[in-house]
């Protein structure tokens, strides 16, 4: 299998494996819903709830995480928990009842929220061990992963209807990634920018009001993130009155501008800084979605759509990579933080559109993108300027 030569892109590749193997293997079981349902007899509710179990189990997973990851670290975590989601995709083909159901998506969670933290930590390590940004080009192989399991969700069914021949392709799939990704990845994690010399590593301690402040803008940016993918096209189609065949382009707007800010945040990042991006980005994308809203129509609700793919694509990397800097009990928690906001945020707009409709509860998501610039004033951002703390890896050689 092809291996780079320079080590900072061997590194970078396999921690992209990594991202790449969470998006597909979400992508593929999320593929089959509908097939699932019709399986064990699932009511709309009780699907819902299947969904809400994943979600559930990946924000109650924050202190078992918090332990696994300074006991094992990142490196040994992520294959860990990679190898879990690969068997409990082979489970999912074979789920006898609906109580059973609820349970392996619960540990389908506890495994997501493991391997999300695991592999952030990497992508941060590796920006502080060569001093190069990767993070956002990392969260866009995660869509990239979803999209290949879209398609080959669609040419298996071309095929058969079979999920246990479904799974089981996707499974080595993912067994192929992962054993390509274990080589390369990073065997140190990187240490807290201000860690005292003597720790007790296993007292637990109350979250610094800086991990608070990172916590709550990731959670205001996974609630736009979710609502958008949610509510766009409802909006288009109830309230902007758009054509049937239009009211897919609202999903279709933000992700497309999310890759490709992703694809390019990074560049972004070395010039201004990461302050800059958030807090710009995520005013942008407030201020885009509020203007579309007022103005109504279908075009400004697809340029205010674009604003917000554009403006949100780099806060929740740049988060990840600010609390990496506090040690991993603080990347865990602000992760969990996110997961409950993608997990409540599109439930939260739904009663807001209810009580007062749904320009109201976009409104909401505006206020949600313009609360993560507020947040972004109270972080401690890392500086390009600064010199990272040295590699215990690198140090002989340097010496």
């Amino acid at each position: 299998m092809f291996r780079a030569r320079d080590p900072f892109r061997r590194s970078q590749l396999a921690i992209a494996a990594l991202f790449c193997f969470l998006g597909f293997q979400y992508g593929t079981w999320a593929s089959r819903i509908p097939t699932i349902k019709a399986h064990l007899g699932l009511s709309a509710a009780e699907v819902g709830l299947l969904l809400m179990a994943t979600g559930v189990g990946a924000a109650a997973s924050f202190p078992l995480v918090a332990l696994l990851m300074r006991r094992l670290g990142s490196r040994r975590l992520s294959v860990l928990s990679a190898l879990c989601l690969g068997m409990i995709l082979l489970v999912m083909a074979w789920l006898p009842n609906y109580p059973v159901a609820l349970l392996v998506m619960l540990c389908d969670g506890v495994a997501v929220g493991a391997l999300n933290v695991a592999m952030n930590a990497q992508g941060a390590a590796l920006e502080v061990r060569y001093e190069r940004t990767t993070m956002t080009k990392l969260h866009a192989t995660f869509s990239a992963g979803s999209l290949c399991a879209a398609l080959l969700a669609s040419t298996v069914n071309a095929f058969t209807t079979a999920l246990a021949a479904h799974f089981g392709v996707a499974a080595v799939l993912l067994l192929l990634l992962i054993g390509y990704a274990r080589a390369d990845l990073l065997a140190e994690d990187q240490q807290p920018a201000e860690e005292p010399a003597k720790k007790d590593r296993r007292r637990f301690a109350l979250p610094s009001r800086l991990t608070l402040w990172m916590g709550l803008a990731m959670a205001f940016g996974t609630v736009t993130e979710g609502a958008m993918n949610d509510w766009s096209a409802l909006y288009l189609k109830d309230s902007a009155k758009a054509a049937a065949e239009l009211a897919p382009l609202g999903i279709a707007v933000v992700s497309v501008m999310m890759v490709l800010a992703r694809i390019f945040a990074d560049g972004w990042r070395e010039r201004v800084g990461d302050a800059r991006i958030v807090r710009v980005g995520s005013a942008l994308a407030g201020a885009g979605l509020a203007l579309a809203l007022l103005v109504g129509g279908v075009v400004p609700a697809l340029l205010g759509f674009a604003c917000v793919g554009l403006g949100i694509a780099a806060v929740t990397p740049c988060v990840y990579v600010a609390a990496a800097r506090q040690g991993s009990d603080s990347l865990t928690l602000v992760a969990t933080m996110g997961t409950v906001g993608l997990l409540a945020g599109p439930a939260t707009i739904g009663f807001i559109a209810s009580a007062s409709g749904l320009v109201w509860g976009m409104g909401a998501v505006a206020c949600a993108a313009l609360l993560v610039s507020l947040c972004s004033t109270q972080i401690r951002w890392p500086s390009r300027t600064e010199t990272p703390a040295e590699d215990p890896v690198e140090a002989p050689a340097a010496a």
